[in-house]
């Protein structure tokens, strides 16, 4: 089989058409240079160089043969930097998971930040509910995730990089519409469609908690993953809800959004979770980088 050495040395006394000045060219002796000639020839079953006595010159073969090494030899190159380069964090590939609500306030500053300070490192983006980035990440199919807490997960750093207050959602027509805030204990009884308790579990838990803590009993209960897929309830007159703030960047017109009145106010988190330790060192780059020039990341990180 040929090898790069053979290669290299062959490449070295067709330019130089020279043995003693292709040895001096490699920092070799001629005798172990003319060796790898003579066993490229070999592997080859065909004459690369005319040896006279005073000049070497390139056979048809050899003329082929150097443009086809010097090509082979810089993606040889090529690969060696590329193969280093992944290896410190320059180059590689980072898998982000988000939530549809991430996408709208954290994920596209995130991801300039990362192709501005690391270019080489490439991008892929993948939208999950906070349920399946867990599994995810437990898997190592996720280098971070932008995900609602908690997160609990052995050797899994996690750190809030937004907080959004939860607004009430009503039809126009609602008698509440045209208020400037909603004091919660004024939709009892009310039907309700809010975030269902095992996929949706944090936002469900917020938004029950905030109902419970104002002593208000809803109506009929329907649950629904997305909250864009709420909110086109809540204005076809099915019922209210509770929704973060990031809604309003699509809330339909048929849609209005209200805080809640200061005493019943009630705040949803958003985390940026990753591996610690070990694995893709694209990962542990965008790691360093982050702690550096993301200010979600630069204070005190544990687990949330």
């Amino acid at each position: 089989m040929i090898g790069l050495v053979q290669l290299r040395c062959f490449v070295a006394v067709a330019e130089e058409l020279h043995f003693r000045r292709a040895a001096a060219r490699l920092n070799m002796t001629q005798p172990p240079l003319s060796r790898h000639i003579q066993m490229l020839e070999h592997e080859l079953g065909a004459p690369l160089l005319e040896r006279g006595s005073r000049s070497v010159r390139l056979t048809a073969a050899g003329e082929t043969l150097l443009r086809d090494a010097r090509r082979l030899l810089l993606l040889a190159e090529e690969a060696t930097r590329t193969t280093r380069r992944v290896a410190r964090g320059e180059a590689g590939a980072v898998v982000i998971g988000f939530t549809a609500a991430s996408s709208y306030h954290v994920l596209p500053g995130l991801v300039s930040l990362i192709r501005a300070k690391l270019p080489d490192i490439s991008l892929t983006l993948r939208e999950k509910v906070s349920n399946e980035q867990l599994e995810a990440l437990r898997a190592g199919q996720l280098d971070f995730g932008l995900l609602r807490p908690p997160v609990t997960l052995p050797g899994v750093q996690a750190a809030r990089v937004h907080r959004e207050p939860l607004l009430v959602a009503l039809p126009c027509d609602h008698p509440l519409a045209t208020q400037p805030t909603v004091d919660l204990a004024s939709l009892a009884g009310q039907p309700l469609i809010t975030y269902p308790p095992v996929d949706g579990r944090y936002l469900h838990d917020l938004v029950m908690g905030a109902l419970r803590d104002a002593n208000v009993t809803p109506g009929a209960v329907q649950h629904i993953s997305q909250t864009h897929s709420i909110l086109a309830l809540v204005g076809a007159g099915i019922g209210n809800a509770l929704v973060p703030q990031a809604a309003e960047r699509f809330c339909p017109s048929e849609v209005v959004l209200r805080p809640m009145t200061p005493s019943t106010a009630q705040y949803a988190d958003l985390l940026c979770a990753w591996q610690e330790e070990g694995g893709n060192p694209a990962r542990l780059a965008v790691l360093k980088m982050l702690r550096q020039e993301w200010p979600p990341l630069q204070g005190p990180v544990g687990q949330t």
